[in-house]
């Protein structure tokens, strides 16, 4: 099976609001931890760590016919069949509205909406590197190491398709 994978880098946005997010749910929490207190606002505050990990983007890969994203302990599989037009597109993210997911706790995914795209899943960690897959009824953002190259090489991961610029 040929499959053609790419890292998921983490751009400067991710990072900071990364760290950002880290030690403001550590200055809330671990006070709570260290009394032995049962108060359930720091416990849940405690958890959002270990769950937003889970979600994490650790990188793509282009099979036959699907797009798979490596997560931290599982893998998203989307089929590509339908798959209209793919293009490089940096910072095609900027004034989403997010409506349900994560906006930079260690990726940046879930639903979102903007004037340029309508609604869009996002499974992003680098803002400065995403590419736009289009499909009939969806479309999906994602951010490889290499855009150009993803974008070039798609089209002999789906079914019969032109290479998309």
């Amino acid at each position: 099976m040929n499959v053609h994978s790419y890292q998921a880098p983490w751009g400067k946005t991710l990072r900071w609001m990364s760290a950002l997010t880290v030690v403001l749910v550590l200055a809330v929490a671990l006070p709570v931890v260290f009394k032995i207190q049962l108060a359930p606002v720091g416990w849940l505050v405690a958890l959002l760590l270990p769950g937003a990990a889970l979600f994490i983007v650790r990188g793509y890969a282009l099979e036959p016919g699907v797009l798979a994203i490596r997560r931290l302990l599982w893998t998203t599989r989307l089929p590509l069949s339908g798959l209209s037009s793919a293009e490089v597109s940096p910072n095609v993210m900027r004034g989403s509205l997010r409506l349900f997911g994560n906006g930079g706790m260690f990726s940046i995914t879930g639903l979102f909406r903007n004037r340029a795209l309508g609604n869009y899943r996002a499974f992003v960690t680098d803002l400065t590197r995403t590419v736009v897959l289009r499909f009939p009824k969806r479309t999906i953002v994602i951010s490889p190491e290499n855009p150009e190259r993803f974008v070039a090489e798609i089209s002999s991961f789906a079914l019969a398709l032109p290479v998309f610029k």
